[in-house]
């Protein structure tokens, strides 16, 4: 269990990214698996958010997931679409005191938010794809168009780390085709390959959109392979699947 530094200091909300320790799951999954996406039994499953629920002091029944695909949507969980339970969106936002809104990861990043002002929490899941696409700043302006002041606090979680994200030339001119800027996330590998860095590209965006307060917790799901599950691991080892970490969010309710 990893923790926001000033996140913990809070009254007003709780929060965890949660490693993949302390589950029922086995094999691969092992063990605190919590993507119910993955071949993974699905009561193993169930059990692991049942178990992440309680931790949080959440009914499990108000915890909320996604069903994510890399897109950039987001969407406010509110009284009008509370019970739907598995939103097909990249970001969830809410206001709503007492539930808990949650990010999947293995490897993409996964941001928590607390906007202190008008008390509305948020998380991200944001792989490269959603966060060149823009899930970052649609989630940043859906926060602040509910209200015209705004403090907004992000925690960006354990991801994967540069030196163990390599890609290809074509994945490098297409960040340097949408802001030459982006070159300062890459290094060289070989003539065709480069290291990618998801978490400072990030970083930056998050920045330009003048959130108020940044913090990092600088761990590598690839490397860290006893305390995360990891996709790009998962290839490199040849496994057919891959279990999911959590990270999750709540208003409380005193």
């Amino acid at each position: 269990m990893y923790f926001s530094k000033k996140f913990k200091q809070l009254d007003d909300i709780k929060h965890c990214f949660f490693s993949r320790d302390n589950g029922v799951s086995d094999g691969i999954y092992s063990s605190l698996n919590c993507g119910l996406g993955s071949n993974d039994k699905k009561e193993n499953v169930l059990k692991n958010l049942k178990s992440v629920s309680r931790q949080m002091n959440i009914d499990e029944n108000k915890l909320m997931l996604m069903n994510q695909t890399h897109g950039n949507k987001v969407i406010l969980v509110d009284k009008n679409n509370i019970k739907i339970k598995k939103f097909n969106y990249e970001a969830l936002i809410t206001k709503m005191k007492g539930i808990g809104i949650s990010v999947l990861t293995a490897d993409c990043v996964p941001i928590l938010l607390y906007e202190e002002l008008n008390k509305v929490v948020g998380c991200i899941h944001a792989g490269w794809k959603g966060a060149f696409n823009g899930i970052i700043e649609n989630t940043i302006n859906q926060i602040t168009a509910l209200s015209e002041n705004n403090i907004i606090n992000a925690v960006i979680g354990p991801c994967i780390g540069k030196e163990n994200y390599e890609v290809g030339e074509d994945f490098y001119k297409k960040f340097l085709d949408q802001n030459y800027e982006n070159r300062l996330f890459f290094t060289t590998s070989t003539k065709v390959k480069y290291f990618f860095d998801l978490r400072g590209y990030i970083n930056l965006k998050l920045k330009k959109l003048n959130v108020n307060y940044i913090e990092n917790i600088s761990l590598d799901t690839y490397h860290e392979k006893s305390n995360f599950f990891s996709y790009r691991r998962s290839i490199y080892r040849k496994e057919k699947d891959y279990g999911r970490c959590i990270s999750i969010i709540s208003l409380t309710t005193v």
